[in-house]
């Protein structure tokens, strides 16, 4: 299937290459997960209705969409770049499922984006530096400090900083690793990860 497949069942526009580009050196440029990497994380890990699932450097908000589609859950979309976001609330309008209280998008540095007690999944495509992402992840840490859950962390192609950060300085466990047929073979990067508290 196409890139273009899923945007058409979805009736939202996030494919295209990126435009309007911040150049600071702690974020990294906007690339949206591939439909069929999203195809095969879905195929083993499994969402709920319940989860609240926020993403960070959601962009035109692909990931959003496909999981509110696919599992009905709550998604929240972090994303700094102004156009992104207006891109974002455009495709909000016009997908195509009648659940659209579940999808939510803030304009805003992912480091500033407020914890919810709800929120207990998290996403990242290698979205910023490392000192972004630790700072993120100490704010999930002090948000399960304040209320006890179950949280995941689901980064695709991360980072050895990443794993190093969350391996040896922080209470995550590795619990899954699904590696992308095929592509994992020639990158080693092509593969999701999954840590959970």
């Amino acid at each position: 299937m196409t890139e273009d497949f899923y945007d058409e069942i979805l009736n939202v526009s996030t494919c295209g290459d990126q435009n309007g580009f911040n150049k600071i050196y702690h974020y990294h440029r906007y690339e949206a997960t591939p439909y069929s990497a999203l195809e095969t994380l879905f195929e083993t890990y499994k969402l709920r209705s319940s989860d609240h699932c926020v993403d960070f450097g959601c962009g035109k908000g692909r990931l959003n969409f496909y999981i509110n589609h696919l599992f009905n859950s709550t998604v929240i979309g972090v994303e700094m770049n102004k156009l992104f976001y207006h891109d974002a609330i455009e495709n909000l309008n016009s997908f195509n499922k009648k659940s659209k209280d579940k999808i939510h998008f803030h304009c805003c540095l992912a480091e500033e984006y407020d914890i919810t007690p709800f929120d207990n999944r998290f996403y990242f495509f290698n979205p910023f530096s490392d000192q972004i992402f630790i700072t993120v992840v100490n704010n999930i840490l002090r948000s399960y400090e304040e209320k006890n859950r179950e949280i995941d962390l689901v980064l695709y192609y991360p980072s050895e900083d990443y794993i190093y950060f969350l391996e040896n300085n922080t209470v995550f466990e590795l619990i899954s690793e699904i590696r992308l047929p095929e592509l994992y073979n020639t990158n080693n990067q092509e593969r999701f990860l999954i840590y959970r508290i």
